[in-house]
């Protein structure tokens, strides 16, 4: 084995010029993710897409983001954070731009596919570069004012996406994304200066990067699949081979995935987990209500982009709040809290019909958004600080890939309900009886999975303040 070194070349890059372009980074994405689903309607009628085809547009990103993240996380410390931060926006701005150029449905889901790809090697490396440039004492603010930007974009796209779609079309959504990724690239080359490489000399795994994405991806397809005999073959199918990469990971001295992350941390375990189900017991929530704004209730993008504005309005604030608070007192009991008030605010979207109050959708969703905010920013700040400066990248996209993992399975739950009420029909006023009943479907299996993961948020407590554990 080559020789190693475990000393960083010396960044130089001035902490708020850094937070800047990070958060920069950090709105790209879910501004992305929020405004699209304003435009689904409109492009499923392009495009004559199935009711279940249009989960596919977020499936298909998330797919390639969580298969990535990891993979290019341990590049990262080889050859360098900014290089492949970098590399990413560049891939992440071309994808988008092609997405508003698809002539097609398929082509539009691969171009997402592409997408996925650039934001897997920005947010593999973004958080840890976050860490790294700022002191213990000050990362829990850094981490809030992060996560605030993340919600500010969530607040941001269904306004704008339902603006943009109604005036401008669903492909002026791309190209306003794709301006963005240059603005961001831009900031990067400017801002960031020097470079961050912690396993300089090691190798790449190769071999078990092909086992993580194969068994990943098959995991992720097969459960978006469900109940389909597709799924019912790839999901057994992914989770072996998983098994099988974290055996052979266990055995190598330079592996992809640092898997005693997880044997040897009990908190960093348990904290990822509750990332993980925190997603997928969240993230569709808005994906079926945009659809029910517009199906059931009749708004166009504009209004009921404005309904979804709410939530991530509200998590904005909250983050900014909880992000220095996590720095003074318990992160994990914040974290656990959090999780308790978006298990009030699922509660309540259960029993949401085609007469209910809007008035009423959008206090659940403000309540969504309390939890939401309370939630991220001390759970990432108990995750960070649970590892040493050597696993930031791992521990920053091991984290990232339990989101986007999360995310996935909230969205082929969300599928797997439509798929099974409504089959492949579209959603037209014959369907909307079996449309709802998939609403209610979706949001009780979103809240059994959020008591569980308040679970989960709430045994780490007790070690939560032990510190990082030892490389």
């Amino acid at each position: 084995m080559k020789p190693t070194s475990t000393q960083p070349i010396i960044p130089t890059t001035d902490p708020r010029k850094g937070l800047t372009v990070l958060c920069t980074a950090a709105f790209l994405v879910p501004f992305m993710g929020s405004a699209l689903n304003l435009a689904l309607p409109e492009i499923a009628t392009e495009f004559s897409m199935k009711a279940v085809t249009m989960t596919w547009m977020a499936t298909a990103y998330l797919i390639s983001t969580a298969i990535f993240q990891i993979p290019f996380a341990r590049l990262a410390d080889l050859i360098g954070r900014k290089k492949i931060f970098i590399g990413g926006i560049c891939i992440f701005t071309l994808g988008t731009f092609l997405c508003g150029l698809a002539p097609s449905a398929s082509v539009l889901i691969a171009m997402r596919f592409l997408s996925g790809i650039g934001s897997a090697m920005m947010f593999g490396t973004n958080i840890a570069i976050l860490t790294a440039i700022f002191p213990p004492e000050r990362r829990g603010q850094a981490l809030g004012i992060n996560v605030a930007v993340v919600y500010g974009a969530l607040a941001v796209g269904p306004f704008s996406g339902g603006i943009l779609t109604h005036y401008l079309g669903w492909h002026s959504l791309f190209f306003v994304c794709a301006g963005i990724g240059l603005l961001v690239l831009i900031f990067a080359r400017l801002f960031l200066k020097g470079e961050w490489i912690e396993a300089r000399g090691q190798r790449f795994d190769l071999r078990g990067s092909l086992l993580y994405g194969l068994g990943l991806a098959g995991l992720i397809y097969g459960f978006s699949e469900l109940p389909n005999l597709d799924g019912l073959i790839c999901l057994p199918v992914g989770l072996a081979i998983l098994i099988g990469f974290w055996f052979y990971e266990k055995h190598l001295d330079s592996p992809v995935l640092n898997v005693g992350l997880f044997t040897g941390n009990r908190v960093f375990t348990l904290s990822t987990l509750a990332t993980l189900i925190n997603y997928a017991a969240t993230f569709a929530i808005v994906f079926m209500l945009s659809l029910y704004l517009q199906y059931i209730r009749g708004l166009d993008a504009r209004h009921a982009g404005l309904i979804l504005i709410a939530q991530a309005c509200v998590q904005s604030i909250f983050s900014l709040i909880s992000g220095p608070l996590s720095d003074r007192i318990s992160p994990s009991k914040l974290a656990t809290s959090g999780m308790l008030i978006i298990v009030a605010g699922i509660a309540g979207l259960i029993f949401i019909d085609e007469h209910t109050s809007l008035g009423l959708i959008v206090l659940l969703l403000m309540l969504l958004g309390m939890g939401f905010g309370i939630f991220s920013s001390p759970n990432t700040n108990v995750i960070m600080s649970s590892v040493n400066a050597k696993a930031y990248s791992q521990a920053s996209a091991t984290m990232g890939t339990m989101r986007l993992t999360g995310q996935a399975f909230s969205m082929g739950i969300a599928g797997m309900a439509i798929s099974l009420q409504l089959g492949d029909a579209a959603i037209t006023p014959a369907q909307y009886p079996q449309f709802m009943e998939s609403l209610r479907i979706t949001f009780l299996i979103f809240e059994l999975l959020c008591l569980i993961g308040v679970y989960a948020s709430s045994v780490r407590t007790t070690s939560a303040q032990n510190g990082p554990t030892p490389d």
